[in-house]
C-alpha cells in the first residue's frame, strides 16, 4: 500500500513509518525537523519519501501533495498524526502565541493535508484517511485544555468529514492510547517511561490502521491494549 504520514519525525509517527516500510509498504512523510527527515532520506531511498514541511502552511502542503501525488498517486492511507501540546498549565495561563499554535497544528494543519490529497483518493473512489484523535479527544484533564479542545474538534471534523466522502472511502478519528513519547512526558514527566514505547504499539497500531475500510467510516476507533 502506499500510505502517507504526517509528523514522521518522532514518536507515533517515525514508529509508523518505520513499521510500514520494514513490512513493505510504500511510504510518504513530512515533519519540521529538516535533520530528523535527512536521516530518513538515507536510511530509507526511493520509492519511500521525506519531506521537511510545517502542516500548517498551507502553500508548503500543496506542494508537497503535488511531489508525492506525481510520484505515487492517491495514498492508500492518510494519515494525519503531527501533533502539539502546550505546555500544562490552567487555561488562563496559557498565553495566545501558544494556544493558536496548538490549534494551527492540530487542527487546522489536517484541514490543510486533507484538502492536499483528498480530492485525488476522491477521484480514484477509495482511501481510508485517519486523523489522529487522543483520549482527551473524548474526555478531558485539566492543565491541557488547548490541546483537549483540538481532539475534540478532531472527533467533530473527521465525522463530518465521513458523511461527506462518496461511498467505498473511510474517515476515522483514531486515539492511539497511552504511549512514552515526549508528548507524553510533557504531562506526565518521568511517569511516562511506565508505558510503552512508540515501537511496540506501532507493532499493533500498524496493521490496526490497514484494516480499516468503508465500515468503519466515521466511527471513533481505537488501538486495544494502549487505553487510558
Amino acid at each position: 500500500m502506499n500510505i502517507v504520514i504526517t509528523g514522521v519525525t518522532r514518536g507515533l509517527g517515525r514508529a509508523l513509518a518505520e513499521w510500514y516500510i520494514a513490512h513493505g509498504h510504500t511510504v510518504a512523510g513530512c515533519g519540521r525537523s529538516g535533520p530528523a527527515i535527512f536521516d530518513f532520506r538515507f536510511t530509507h531511498a526511493e520509492p519511500h519519501s521525506f519531506d521537511a514541511v510545517d502542516v500548517t502552511l498551507p502553500v508548503k502542503v500543496s506542494l508537497w501533495s503535488e511531489r508525492v501525488l506525481g510520484a505515487m498517486g492517491a495514498p492508500d492511507i492518510l494519515i494525519n498524526n503531527a501533533g502539539l501540546i502546550n505546555a500544562p498549565a490552567p487555561l488562563w495561563k496559557v498565553p495566545a502565541e501558544e494556544f493558536g499554535k496548538v490549534v494551527a497544528v492540530n487542527l487546522s494543519g489536517v484541514a490543510n493535508v486533507i484538502r492536499a490529497f483528498a480530492p485525488a483518493m476522491i477521484e480514484r473512489g477509495r482511501g481510508v484517511i485517519v486523523n489522529m484523535s487522543s483520549g482527551w479527544g473524548r474526555s478531558v484533564s485539566a492543565d491541557v485544555a488547548p490541546y483537549c479542545a483540538t481532539k475534540w474538534a478532531i472527533e467533530g471534523l473527521t465525522k463530518a468529514l465521513a458523511q461527506e466522502l462518496p461511498k467505498g472511502m473511510a474517515a476515522v478519528p483514531l486515539n492511539p492510547g497511552v504511549i512514552d513519547t515526549d508528548m507524553l512526558r510533557t504531562c506526565f514527566s518521568e511517569s511516562a517511561s511506565g508505558y510503552p514505547k512508540a515501537e511496540e504499539w506501532a507493532k499493533r497500531a500498524g496493521p490496526f490502521i490497514l484494516g480499516l475500510g468503508p465500515a468503519d467510516n466515521g466511527r471513533s476507533a481505537s488501538v486495544d491494549g494502549f487505553g487510558e
